[in-house]
């Protein structure tokens, strides 16, 4: 009994030598983020890549990135997922894309007039979207979603709108961040023309389309998530809003250019009156698009006798650098097999992960969703429940082992061995999981757990 406890209090001595060692290996980060946190609400000015979503122990500022590695500002180097929250499909810095922009920067950014490149790249769009007619650019997602929003009131008429509740986060505007725990600011009035609905239920889309006639101007949703539509969902979804009234609008900031056919409405066969498209489209660079029918488009111009809607009038809504860039982008996925490139990939890092799972027995507590193109993570106690605290712990133990991975979402550059080194990381943590359901994972934490984005409080430590 007396050698158990002294070996117990030698394993507890060394985790906190090597925590002490995992710790002084950020200590330039550790210097930045008190200054940061001083002069940005929350340290950084992008929700989830903030410090509370990453472990104490976490690299807290990246300085440079090529390809699918990153060097944070103390010199660790890391291989990345997720990617600039999936932005970055082809790869940081990529040599195609950064040459076009450059070449254009040289020129000029910001013009009095229109730049030649708004016309070829919108041109260039409509052949990834070809059920739509008309192309305006912007900057940001949030910004495109709401716009499709305003196009859907004025042509309907209506005020109301509905968003999926499987899918959380379409816009930073007040129409859609009132149905998450973070309303604060939004009037009740504004909160009450926002409707939700479940991914996949019909049934319950007719009933909320009766329960609020004529009131309804649109739907917007992602076409797919981490969940596959259901056979015909996505069809019979547009014949009842049209059979009430209402537009169809589809958010492919995600499925864009990542799914096969390079998007969604493409893959699966259907029409959408509104779509939006950006992250993998600039590769990095400040670019997204709202995409729709002609009919509907056009309310945001000047031939048409109809009430004229203020449609993404931005100073920086085209900046050249960020068009030239975007042509770069769609020419490399015409040219070149991305898609395919990221489903074997994708399909690689799942057969490992989940292999590794299965040798540690922890196939139940640790579950991989979505397509191999958009691989997730859930992290769940030994109760079965969703965890915060294991997944601070397999967050920790990646980084580790080198591996920056807040999901397992691949680029066109995780080569063979960049998979490879992911799987053995992967396993390395899925071993401390194993542990920490036996013996508690508060043993095997550094710190305080990571915390949801959408919650009403702000301390970390609620």
């Amino acid at each position: 009994m007396k050698h158990q406890r002294i070996t117990s209090e030698r394993a507890k001595l060394a985790g906190v030598v090597s925590s002490i060692d995992f710790a002084s290996r950020f200590a330039g980060s550790s210097a930045l983020r008190g200054r940061a946190h001083a002069v940005i609400p929350g340290g950084a000015h992008t929700y989830a890549k903030g410090d509370d979503q990453y472990p104490l122990i976490a690299p807290g500022f990246i300085e440079r990135g090529l390809g699918c590695h990153v060097w944070d500002v103390d010199g660790n180097a890391f291989i990345e997922y997720g990617m600039g929250l999936r932005a970055v499909t082809l790869g940081h810095a990529y040599p195609a894309v950064i040459a076009a922009a450059a070449r254009q920067m040289e020129l000029g950014a910001n013009f009095t007039r229109p730049s030649p490149l708004e016309l070829q790249c919108a041109e260039a769009l409509l052949q990834v979207a070809p059920s739509a007619d008309m192309v305006k650019f912007t900057k940001d997602g949030s910004t495109a979603t709401t716009a499709a929003v305003r196009l859907a009131r004025a042509y309907t008429g209506r005020d109301m709108i509905a968003v999926c509740a499987d899918h959380p986060f379409f816009s930073y505007d007040d129409w859609a961040i009132c149905t998450t725990p973070m309303s604060a600011g939004i009037p009740h009035q504004v909160s009450g023309l926002t409707l939700s609905f479940r991914y996949n239920d019909i049934p319950g889309v007719a009933a909320m389309f009766a329960a609020c006639p004529g009131r309804i101007a649109a739907l917007i949703l992602e076409a797919a998530k981490d969940v596959e539509p259901a056979p015909g969902y996505l069809s019979a979804l547009r014949e009842l809003c049209h059979r009430n009234g209402a537009l169809l609008i589809l958010d492919e900031m995600i499925t864009g250019f990542r799914w096969p056919d390079q998007s969604a409405q493409r893959h699966y066969g259907v029409e959408a009156d509104l779509s939006t498209f950006g992250k993998a489209l600039g590769n990095g660079f400040a670019v997204s698009a709202l995409v729709g029918k002609r009919d509907i488009m056009r309310l945001g111009g000047a031939d048409h006798d109809s009430n004229r809607v203020f449609l993404l009038s931005a100073t920086h809504g085209a900046e050249s650098h960020a068009l030239a860039a975007a042509l770069a982008v769609m020419d490399i996925y015409r040219t070149e097999p991305v898609v395919e490139t990221l489903a074997r990939q994708g399909e690689r890092l799942r057969a490992g992960v989940e292999a590794a799972a299965e040798r540690h027995g922890v196939s139940e507590y640790f579950q991989l969703r979505g397509p191999p193109c958009n691989l997730v993570y859930i992290c769940r106690d030994h109760d079965g429940a969703p965890s915060q605290l294991f997944r601070t712990l397999f967050l920790q133990e990646t980084i580790r082992r080198g591996v920056l991975a807040p999901s397992l979402v691949v680029s066109y550059s995780h080569g063979d061995a960049e998979i490879d080194h992911t799987i053995d990381a992967v396993d390395g943590a899925l071993g401390i999981y194993r542990r920490a359901l036996e013996d508690g994972v508060e043993a095997h934490l550094v710190g305080r757990p990571v915390r949801p984005v959408f919650r009403c409080h702000g301390d970390l430590h609620h």
